[in-house]
Parts: structure tokens; sequence; C-alpha cells
């Protein structure tokens, strides 16, 4: 492996099982990008119901690490460097390093380098996953100054679930996420029981591909509707402006790095969406360059780090009132955890 650019998978555990409406899983495979000499630091980590290749991921960073052309010192410069061929989180990775290293040598901050406005704190929700009604609610429970719950969905209980969850946390705002679980008719029906729960949103009800379904679902619902799954390129965000749907929640991973998924968040803002800021099952070097954009959104979903046991690397700061706080460091602020080897 060439010293230029290198690569460390992770095997990241999870406090909980993790249950969602494509399956569970107990760990998630991460993977830590280091250009020469640590300069820049990124990471390319995606779920296994993406159906990415982890070859196809590793074959973008062989390519990067023969490559001879320099790294580039601007920000405007790094799309064209990393280019357009190979699986989105694998150019994340070098998406992320290169931005990390310019605002190294910049010793500027990431959201500075990006001429974004410096993140205020702000809370994200906290992820309860697929499980039995009552413990789903315990779980709710044993997060009782945490203000904003995410509830995945997409079992045969999902409503006495949301009951549950709603009994014992009656002071939450609530965030129901199906994961692309549902019909548009089977959304439709099972909202009716749903809203009078008071919800804030609704997360990608239909399949990735039912932009029509999202439609129709955001149609009859007085809740803003939020695609994940269905937005990944601008003409997604176009077709889903077109539609309707009010939200859309943006991931570096799926989408490829922080300059194509500005693109989409400034496209999505122009066309009068709401921003979601979320993460897969990231380490905190995805997290913290993520929440480098917070000041540009509405809301945040960024709780990887409560839900990871082993997180390598320290970076943004989750308060006990799940609010987060970026770190006072160049780049995107993140460091090896002392007790990591």
């Amino acid at each position: 492996m060439s010293k230029r650019l290198t690569w460390q998978e992770l095997t990241l555990k999870l406090h909980n099982p993790f249950r969602v409406s494509y399956g569970a899983s107990v760990t998630r495979q991460a993977h830590w990008i280091r250009l020469e000499e640590d300069q820049g630091w990124g990471e390319g980590t995606i779920p296994p119901y993406y159906g990415v290749n982890p070859e196809d991921m590793t074959a973008v960073w062989q390519r990067a690490a023969r490559s001879s052309e320099p790294f580039p010192n601007d920000p405007a410069e790094i799309s064209a460097w990393v280019g357009n061929e190979g699986p989105a989180p694998a150019r994340t990775a070098l998406d992320l390093a290169l931005h990390d290293r310019i605002g190294k040598l910049l010793d500027k901050p990431l959201y500075e380098l990006l001429g974004l406005p410096a993140p205020e704190p702000m809370v994200t929700s906290f992820t309860v996953s697929i499980d039995t009604p009552q413990a789903m609610a315990k779980a709710a429970a044993a997060v009782p100054e945490f203000p904003v719950i995410k509830i995945k969905l997409g079992s045969d209980d999902d409503v006495a679930c949301l009951a549950a969850v709603r009994r014992a946390r009656p002071d939450a705002k609530l965030r129901i996420d199906a994961n692309a679980a549902w019909t548009a008719e089977e959304a439709i029906a099972r909202l009716q029981h749903m809203l009078p729960f008071n919800l804030e949103m609704v997360e990608q009800p239909v399949a990735r591909d039912d932009f029509a379904g999202m439609a129709a679902v955001q149609a009859v619902c007085d809740v803003p509707v939020v695609a994940d799954e269905s937005v990944q390129t601008l003409e997604d965000v176009e077709k889903l402006a077109a539609g309707g749907v009010q939200g859309i929640n943006l991931k570096l991973m799926k989408i490829g790095g922080l300059a194509p998924t500005l693109e989409l968040l400034r496209r999505g803002q122009a066309l009068g969406l709401r921003i979601m800021l979320g993460c897969m099952m990231e380490t905190s070097i995805g997290v913290t360059a993520m929440a480098h954009l917070a000041g540009a959104a509405d809301w945040l979903d960024l709780d990887a780090p409560l839900l990871i046991v082993n997180d390598p690397f320290d970076g943004v700061i989750i308060d006990q009132r799940a609010r987060l706080k970026l770190p006072q460091r160049p780049g995107i602020g993140v460091i090896k955890r002392m007790n990591e080897d």
C-alpha cells in the first residue's frame, strides 16, 4: 500500500442491536483513510443494504494512491481531483481527507473553509431501532434528557411501537422513519393512526425510486415528509421538490462527499426544501465533518457517536441534552482517542 494514501478497516461495535426495515446488525464496517504523514483524514462507510462492494471501494483508493497528481490546495479543485468513478462512500473518503488537509494547512475549521456560518449548538435526534413496543419504550425512556426521538418503523407492530414510545416520552418531539418499508397506500393508511401522536416528521415512508409515492404521502400528511434513500443526486432533489415533498435528509456517504452534498443542500434550499443532515453508522470523522454544515440545516440526525461503543476518534461533542458542539481544531477537527491503538 502506498504511503501517499493508506486505509484501514474498522469494526464498529454497537451498544445495542440496530434494527431497521432492511434487517439487524450488532457491528458495522468503517474505513479510515489517511493521507501521507497524516495530512488529512477521511472516512468511507456504508451500510450493507446499500449493496456497495468493498472491493469497488478499495479500487478507488488504490487508484488515488498510485496517482502522481499533487493533492489540491484549493477546495474548489477537490471534486475534479476525486472524480466521479467508484462508489459514493469511497469518493467521500477522499473528499473528506482532502478538505481536512487544506483546513489544517490554512489553520481553518472546515465550516470556515467552506464559507459556511459557524454552527451554534444544535440538537440531534436520538434513534430507537425496531424492537417490541416495550423495548422501544424502554430505550426512549432511558434518555429522558434527549428532546428528539427518531423511531425506526417497518414491522407489523408499527402503531403499537409508536404508541408505546409516546407514552414513555410524552414530552419528546417524535420523528418516524420507515426506511422505505411501506407502499404509498400502506403509508397513507398507517399515518391515519400515527399522526395523532403529534409527529414532527415522516421520513422515507416508501421505496427509494417511488417519487410519486413520496408526493402522494406528503399530499395527505400535515407534517413534513423527508426523503432519505430517495435523495442521492441533484435530479432526485428536483423530482422531490416538484412533487411537493417538504424535506431532504443529506448524508455524505450516499452523496459522495462535502462538495456534492453542499450542491444538493443549496439547490434544495433554493427550491424551498427543509434540510436534515444525517449520517450512516459512522465514526466521528464522518459525523464531525457533517456537523460543520449544521449552520445551514433545519434538523440534525447525527447520533452515531451515541450508538457506537468503540469510536476510535474524538470529534464532535454531544452533550447530555443531545446538543452538538464542534471541536476547536482546524480541518475536520478529529483526533485519535488516547486509549485507542
